[in-house]
């Protein structure tokens, strides 16, 4: 009986309690979301309806009435950044970076938010020393990617190597074939100063790495052409089919000037023909068009699209076929045809770009490294029209 009037008298207290706990709670996130100031409030209002230049108007007064709001800092120097007012955003990230009240992960932030400030404005220089001073952080992932995106750009490769090897993921084949890349950089450069052992050096760096990397092999023929050694620069080139033969293309000059210079350009006609036959590719088909033309005549050079044209149908391939007409045809009919290959030409115009696997990016000019994305190996030679029609 004792203990049933204990627990009659302790759950009054134990309400009481928890009443007077509530009431405390309740009071705290009413004084804080008072002491936010109003400005604050009426930004998120604006970002939430998309409208950042009032949401940017808001925050600065914000930061104004209270300059103690360390987040409000941060979202306006995104803000700020993301508009292109790059001056603007990297004023709000330095005061944050120069307070003294910070937390280690707020300093972090704001160095890192100063980085892309920089980099975003151009300044690599000052953008390299904040992301160096975030190296060995907790960080230094982020970090890293940052340094590597300015290195590629101010294509310091020989940091570019370190900085990828430094990551995690290093051993992958993304990176792989990236660093393969950086090593073709160099030894292109290389080559160009006729700094013959240092090319080779670079390029078997990247075949060991990458295998299958294409621009190596291209390299290499090219130093072994340079070196007088045709028959090895037809060997390297010739490994390209076994690597990826969409870059055949890339190779088919090279190889009809090797063998012309061996005096067998039959053997490499008969070899390029052997590549469109199994490989097909418009721009290997431009190659031996030309090489027709200045060697085998109109006639042959018509007999050759007209044969890859059954065997391959596409707009490109028939504004080929009528210009390879248009220098066979009688003068009498050349008018005629003339305007047809115009009324053509307006067409493949459209469909006779690059693009990129990745981002989709379109150009006239092929480009190891895509402009838009960034991504090695992503841009193919390969024209929009041969990608519409593979399965």
């Amino acid at each position: 009986m004792e203990v049933e009037l204990w627990w009659l008298l302790a759950l009054p207290l134990f309400f009481v309690i928890g009443w007077l706990a509530a009431r405390v709670d309740i009071r705290q996130v009413v004084h804080e979301s008072r002491a936010l100031p109003r400005s604050y409030l009426s930004g998120l209002n604006f970002l939430l309806n998309e409208q950042p230049d009032k949401a940017i108007d808001s925050f600065i007064e914000a930061v104004r009435i209270d300059p103690q709001t360390v987040e409000l800092h941060f979202a306006l120097g995104s803000l700020f950044r993301r508009r292109g007012e790059t001056d603007r955003a990297i004023r709000i990230h330095q005061l944050l970076v120069d307070r003294e009240d910070l937390t280690e992960e707020q300093r972090l932030q704001s160095l890192g938010e100063l980085g892309q400030d920089f980099l975003k404005a151009g300044l690599l220089d000052r953008a390299e020393a904040v992301f160096l001073k975030l190296r060995g952080t907790r960080v230094d992932d982020v970090a890293s990617r940052y340094l590597l995106e300015i290195y590629q750009q101010e294509k310091d490769w020989t940091k570019a190597i370190g900085i990828a090897r430094s990551l995690p993921d290093h051993e992958s084949v993304h990176w792989q074939r990236d660093i393969a890349e950086f090593h073709c950089e160099l030894a292109a450069q290389a080559l160009a100063d006729s700094r013959f052992s240092e090319t080779e050096e670079h390029v078997k760096t990247a075949l060991s790495i990458n295998r299958k990397c294409v621009r190596a092999s291209l390299i290499l023929g090219d130093l072994r052409a340079a070196q007088k050694h045709d028959e090895q620069a037809l060997e390297a080139w010739k490994r390209i089919e076994a690597q990826n033969p969409i870059y055949l293309s890339l190779a088919a000059e090279r190889v009809m000037d090797a063998y012309g210079r061996l005096g067998r350009i039959e053997q490499g006609h008969l070899l390029l023909r052997s590549w469109l036959e199994h490989h097909s590719s418009l721009d290997l088909l431009d190659e031996l068009f030309q090489w027709e033309v200045e060697k085998g005549g109109t006639h042959a050079a018509y007999e050759l699209v007209r044969e890859e044209l059954r065997r391959n149908p596409t707009l490109l391939g028939l504004d080929k076929l009528l210009e390879a007409a248009l220098l066979a045809a009688p003068t009498e009919h050349r008018s005629d045809i003339e305007l047809i290959k115009q009324l053509i030409h307006g067409h493949t115009r459209r469909v006779a770009r690059y693009r990129c696997d990745a981002c989709g990016f379109k150009a006239r000019q092929f480009y190891w490294r895509c402009p838009a994305c960034g991504g090695w190996e992503t841009y193919p030679p390969r024209r929009t029209e041969e990608f519409d029609l593979t399965p």
